[in-house]
């Protein structure tokens, strides 16, 4: 027999069961905001520190003890990041304390808010960003409960179901991850030894290039590559023409989706590029996320950029075997030791680049070396794209899960 359904009154809730209600928060609980910052962690912490950030943090104090649902009050995470917590903690200064529960089970409440709280703010602030979490806000959100008994039925199930969703995702997550520095390794190998195992080597003289195949030759990325070509009036475009725009989150890890602009726009304050060209970050954590890409298919053959962005322009060099040579770990690694800058604009300094040494093969077997790791890159990163196709389609049906069961859309026996 189908459950008996009442409309709840709130538009992103839709019905709920006949015999369940609707209250808003502060009749449920209490809340209060911690007094801690993340100055105050300590790595080899006793406590939980919950900040506001999926991590949870360590620290030597704690300023409750007991039951609690945590939730980011400002910042990125604000409405979006929850913990549940049982036992001593601590808690940061804007991070909210959902306690002293009335009427409504801990668990129940945490899965409630995970899945639904987003649900609000996106309808009440649909053309603004929310970075922060007002405690009237807070306090005044509906929750739809049943009996206590139902609530606990509800808690117990998704974290049955939920435990299982996340063990799946985590073993595929762990997969990417293993592909991930497979690609690396892959990379390296090819790059700095060549695809012959049992070719003779020669010492290259530079120490963290170590032993060389015997003809390939030393050089610098200067005298293979133009670092960050110019754009200037000689070209032959009008101001209103257009031209693809492409600022750092347009770019990721081997592949890049502009936008369009016109060139009166773009033309003065960003990096210019072309087809052809690689463009690769400079600035943390961009670089160290891999963000490098080839342009190619621009609106009228050019475009313009991050200032954050270095342009790499092939001269004697096959352009996809420096693309890829961009990407060895040994360079990679080479590069965030040299960043300079403080927090978060650390960049990767421009003579450090141009100056970088590299060891370069005959150009045939260049091209040879590129359309191998194209092949085998391309294999792993359609193993990868399988694998995080999963991922998103467990997390959605995951939250589908959670919402159907909170709202009392699917029933729980």
């Amino acid at each position: 027999m189908a459950r008996k359904m009442k409309d709840s009154g709130i538009e992103w809730l839709g019905s709920i069961p006949a015999d369940w209600y609707i209250v808003r928060l502060r009749y449920l609980c209490q809340v209060s905001t911690g007094n801690k910052d993340t100055i105050n962690k300590d790595d080899d912490g006793q406590y939980p520190f919950y900040v506001r950030s999926p991590i949870v943090e360590r620290i030597n104090s704690y300023s409750y003890d007991g039951e609690a649902v945590l939730m980011a009050g400002d910042g990125v995470g604000a409405g979006k990041v929850f913990h549940y917590a049982n036992g001593k903690f601590d808690y940061h200064q804007r991070v909210y304390n959902i306690h002293g529960f009335k009427g409504v089970k801990a668990k129940y409440l945490y899965y409630y808010l995970m899945e639904n709280f987003r649900k609000e703010i996106e309808q009440s602030n649909a053309k603004s960003t929310v970075d922060s979490i007002r405690l009237p806000m807070l306090l005044d959100f509906p929750i739809s409960v049943g009996n206590q008994e139902e609530q606990q039925s509800i808690a117990d199930y998704l974290d049955r179901k939920c435990s299982l969703i996340d063990s799946i995702m985590e073993k595929q997550k762990t997969v990417i991850e293993k592909l991930k520095l497979y690609k690396q390794s892959i990379i390296t190998e090819a790059v700095t030894k060549g695809l012959d195992p049992n070719v003779k080597m020669k010492p290259s003289g530079i120490e963290w290039i170590g032993h060389v195949p015997e003809n390939w030759v030393i050089c610098r990325i200067k005298d293979v590559a133009e670092l960050n070509p110019k754009f200037s009036d000689s070209f032959s475009f009008n101001n209103n023409d257009e031209v693809s725009f492409c600022p750092m989150e347009c770019i990721g890890q081997g592949y890049m989706t502009p936008t369009i602009s016109t060139i009166d726009r773009v033309k003065n304050g960003y990096t210019f590029f072309a087809d052809g060209d690689i463009v690769m970050a400079k600035v943390t954590p961009c670089f160290e996320n891999g963000n490098i890409a080839i342009a190619d298919g621009l609106t009228n053959g050019i475009g313009f950029g991050s200032t954050e962005l270095y342009v790499f322009r092939s001269k004697r060099v096959n352009r996809l075997l420096l693309f890829y040579f961009l990407q060895n770990t040994i360079f990679r690694e080479r590069c965030i030791s040299s960043m300079y800058g403080v927090g978060g604009l650390k960049r990767v300094p421009l003579e450090f680049i141009n100056t970088y040494h590299l060891a370069l093969p005959p150009i045939k077997e260049q091209r040879i070396i590129a359309e191998f790791l194209k092949y085998r890159c391309s294999q792993i990163d359609a193993t990868v794209s399988i694998k995080q196709n999963l991922i998103d389609k467990l997390t959605d049906y995951k939250k589908s899960l959670i919402y159907e069961c909170v709202t009392g859309k699917r029933e729980v026996v």
